[in-house]
């Protein structure tokens, strides 16, 4: 099939593949929310939700693992458009096979395993599209960064948006539809819009690697490994990592066990949980607009823990003190404005930092570092909640997420966070 011409002006480029990486993730805010409801659903079982939310984690650490050197391999664009048509494609199959020969939870599993497995090197690949198609445009990273992140927050709000109705009018599994539809769209705008010389080809990207791969390391195991070591040399990159680790075990938490437990308890039919994340969303959205308008004049390290104070405690903690629905929609809209700032903010910091020619595997290995947590943030609350209580386990999760949030303030390498580091690094430091 012939290739299409890409677009003469540079930022169309940028515009289309920021439409495409929208389109994706709309339709993953639509899983995130219809998945957990259905499951509760059909089980019952708060446990099995657990179980489900794991089998939705879990591939996004191996995905992780194995797509950052495979997206570096075949091509950002590439690795983008297929990552898409697989992952849609898997979609597809569950409210097929829903209405044709049945869907048995654990062919469910599978299928969320596998989406999710596919799509993770997808949004690497997107992500790591993002510093060359900006420096072509002339934008900054950061305010590239903040845009991007803007993007998803706008995709994360309408397709929770769009679930809620769904679950309501349309019943949980016709919004998987709507989901493959947006990965197909989505590939069609990146092979459409984003120039084919945005994949560097294999003998570019090893003249590449060459620069900053150690001499003998190859294969697929080096090259993975080469992304972590980058990570693990870097105190700040690795700080980094751990406190994104933990945070996200939380957040796999209220996404996939707790958030949807709650909002059982308002509603039978559980829709005010697409609210809830349509709401954080839409803060979340606002700030990082605020982030692209104001992140290059403000300090860092404040940014970092005061967004992640008031983005991961307080929700929590309404939700344990039952306050009234409307007045812990204004929690989570305040949560998402703190939150907004923060993937921006860490990207930027990446891009800053990681050449290109490591770009996508380090991401990948971030990816799975970061990731670590999911799986047993979304288990262990099945298992808590079914044993303590919903109440308790809030409590104990909003305590813990605002001590770990604390941690840039104790100094040491979360100084190097601020630009000015780079330039002050003397020669060979590493921050």
């Amino acid at each position: 099939m012939p290739q299409p011409t890409a677009p003469r002006h540079p930022m169309l480029a940028l515009i289309t593949l920021l439409a495409g990486h929208g389109l994706s993730l709309l339709g993953n805010a639509i899983t995130v929310v219809v998945v957990p409801l259905y499951v509760l659903h059909e089980t019952g079982s708060v446990l099995a939700t657990g179980v489900a939310g794991v089998f939705a984690t879990v591939p996004v650490i191996v995905g992780g693992a194995l797509g950052g050197v495979l997206v570096d391999r075949i091509g950002f664009r590439t690795a983008a458009i297929v990552a898409d048509l697989a992952s849609g494609l898997t979609m597809l199959l569950i409210p097929v096979l829903a209405a044709t020969t049945g869907l048995p939870f654990p062919v469910l599993l599978a299928l969320v395993f596998l989406s999710g497995l596919l799509d993770t090197p997808g949004s690497t690949a997107k992500s790591a599209l993002v510093p060359d198609l900006a420096d072509t445009a002339g934008i900054s990273v950061a305010r590239a960064s903040g845009i991007h992140s803007a993007v998803s927050r706008s995709a994360a709000m309408i397709g929770a948006s769009v679930a809620a109705v769904c679950v309501i009018w349309l019943g949980p599994l016709n919004a998987l539809l709507i989901d493959a539809a947006t990965f197909a769209a989505s590939a069609l705008l990146l092979w459409l819009g984003v120039p084919r010389h945005a994949d560097a080809g294999p003998a570019a990207a090893q003249t590449a690697a060459d620069a900053v791969l150690p001499t003998g390391w190859r294969g697929y195991g080096a090259d993975f490994a080469a992304g972590i070591r980058f990570l693990a040399e870097r105190p700040l990159l690795r700080n980094l990592v751990l406190m994104i680790v933990v945070t996200n075990c939380f957040d796999a938490a209220g996404i996939t066990v707790l958030m949807p437990a709650y909002a059982s308890t308002v509603g039978a039919d559980g829709a005010v949980f697409g609210l809830m994340v349509a709401v954080f969303s839409l803060g979340a959205l606002t700030g990082a607009a605020l982030f692209t308008w104001l992140g290059q004049r403000l300090p860092r390290r404040p940014v970092l823990v005061v967004s992640f104070l008031l983005a991961g405690a307080p929700p929590y903690l309404a939700m344990a003190a039952a306050v009234p629905v409307p007045v812990l929609l204004g929690v989570l809209a305040l949560a998402g404005l703190a939150a907004g700032s923060i993937n921006p903010l860490i990207t930027t910091v990446l891009y800053e930092r990681v050449p290109r020619a490591l770009r996508a595997r380090v991401l990948g290995a971030m990816t799975t570092g970061v990731s670590l947590g999911l799986p047993l943030g979304a288990l262990g609350a099945g298992i808590a909640v079914s044993a303590a209580g919903l109440v308790p386990v809030l409590l104990v999760v909003g305590a813990v997420y605002a001590l770990v949030t604390l941690a840039p303030l104790t100094g040491g390498s979360w100084r190097n966070l601020e630009p000015e580091s780079l330039a002050l690094s003397p020669a060979g430091h590493r921050d």
